[in-house]
């Protein structure tokens, strides 16, 4: 059983280093997508309908105008 352990053992080792190594790039890679996402939103911001309105002849969600014939 000794080796079966330590084949074990030594395994959970090499997934521990892979882990620790792909924890090394994460801090990175948030910060550069919240760069990116910011510089997005900020290109966008002039036609964001909750920034600066909807037009009311163009929104889709006023209430329907009643019939004047029924």
């Amino acid at each position: 059983q000794a080796p079966q352990e330590a084949g074990a053992v030594a395994e959970a080792r090499m997934l521990v280093n892979e882990l620790v190594s792909s924890l090394d790039f994460f801090p990175f890679q948030v910060s550069q997508a919240a760069a990116e996402l910011q510089q997005y939103c900020m290109q966008n911001a002039c036609k964001d309908a909750l920034l600066v309105g909807v037009p009311a002849g163009s929104n889709p969600f006023r209430e329907p105008r009643s019939c004047a014939l029924l």
